[in-house]
């Protein structure tokens, strides 16, 4: 699902959690890019609260992202590590946060998430 606003985007691509029990899905917030002579006006924090309540009306129930932890928290996103999630690649454990779209989506949730085949080419 792309959102575009002129040249500001805000990708979210379908992921599994894999746990011991088969897969939960969910869905990671990833990329978002705001052009720099458009950053500060707001227009990340707009991509994101739209890309958040498109995803919630569509049914889903979990958004994981990897980013600046002090820009995410202020959706709703909190640590995925204290919640039981982690990632398949190595990353500081600030970045890698969860939210739960509807109340307790998480529960008996717990494991790696795995991302499409074209995000392990990304180095």
């Amino acid at each position: 699902m792309l959102r575009k606003v002129g040249y500001n985007f805000i990708l979210k691509t379908p992921v599994r959690i894999e746990e011991a029990g088969g897969a939960a899905p969910a869905l990671a917030l990833a990329p978002m890019a705001v052009l720099p002579s458009c950053q500060d006006q707001g227009i990340g924090s707009a991509l994101v609260k739209h890309g958040l309540n498109e995803c919630r009306k569509l049914g889903h129930k979990i958004v994981v992202v990897v980013g600046h932890p002090e820009y995410y928290p202020r959706f709703g996103f909190a640590k995925a590590g204290e919640k039981g999630l982690k990632l398949p690649f190595e990353a500081p454990d600030e970045v890698f946060m969860v939210l739960e779209l509807v109340p307790d989506a998480l529960s008996g949730v717990k494991g790696t998430v795995e991302y499409p085949p074209a995000f392990h080419a990304v180095t």
